[in-house]
């Protein structure tokens, strides 16, 4: 199986620094051999604060996914909140995200899967790898047989994640693709200001470790500059960074093949 990266900005800012940005990882892709998938959400529907960034528009964001996927000639991918989302997003983008904390809701489980278009559901933070057997059949339900899972840290007290080194190889007994989501699993959730802070300085480590346990792909969000992003400011990679760590990954990947 060729390993995939999906990696985008948090949010769909605008038009230049989305074209932007998945130029520079295509072009890094192409050069290692990584199947390049862009990511970026539509909307932001799961924020702390009322007064936190959600999207510049559903329509306008979506057709700047959609633009992206024709001009680059790559595949795209969008997380959806609620069940119309799903057939929404899929006018535009070829998979869909199921965020973590909505990784048990059924009504858009089934919606996505209804789609027919690729699902990477995110592992919830309050579920062992060996129950996301039955979000995966929630999607297989519905005929589609192209459901993904995502590893992305479990709740460590109120305000932590803590990545366990053995989730890969449990989760990929379920027999789908295992994502390890790098950015996600450097939260820190809760804090008391409602935004959300992290270590991105850790994200290598969680790269590392991952495709040293067989993950099948990367989940990395990414901004040339991330201090200045609109969403999640505290835990995506900063772009100039994200070669060096697919270069290392992809060596460890070749070692143990």
């Amino acid at each position: 199986m060729r390993f995939k990266l999906i990696a985008g900005p948090c949010a769909i800012e605008d038009r230049e620094l989305s074209f932007s940005i998945a130029r520079e990882v295509k072009a890094i892709c192409d050069r290692l051999d990584i199947e390049y998938i862009f990511k970026g959400s539509f909307k932001k529907a799961n924020r702390s604060r009322l007064d936190s960034f959600t999207g510049i528009g559903d329509t306008e964001a979506l057709e700047i996914l959609r633009d992206i996927g024709q001009e680059l000639g790559i595949e795209t991918i969008t997380d959806i909140h609620e069940s119309p989302d799903a057939a929404l997003a899929a006018q535009y983008v070829d998979h869909l995200q199921i965020p973590a904390f909505l990784c048990r809701q059924t009504d858009l489980l089934i919606a996505a899967g209804e789609t027919g278009k690729g699902v990477n559901i995110k592992k919830g933070q309050f579920l062992s790898p060996e129950a996301m057997k039955w979000p995966i059949q929630k999607i297989q339900s519905t005929g589609n047989e192209k459901a993904w899972v995502c590893e992305r840290g479990v709740s460590f007290g109120y305000s932590d994640l803590i990545v366990d080194a053995t989730a890969i190889a449990r989760l990929k007994t379920l027999g789908v693709p295992v994502i390890m989501d790098c950015t996600h699993s450097v939260q820190k959730p809760n804090r008391t200001e409602g935004v959300t802070g992290g270590d991105p300085q850790l994200i290598e480590t969680i790269a590392l470790s991952a495709i040293a346990t067989g993950a099948d792909g990367f989940f990395i969000e990414t901004h040339p500059a991330p201090h200045t992003a609109q969403s999640d400011p505290y835990t995506m990679l900063e772009l100039s960074k994200l070669e060096g760590i697919l270069e290392k990954a992809m060596r460890i990947r070749k070692a143990l093949a």
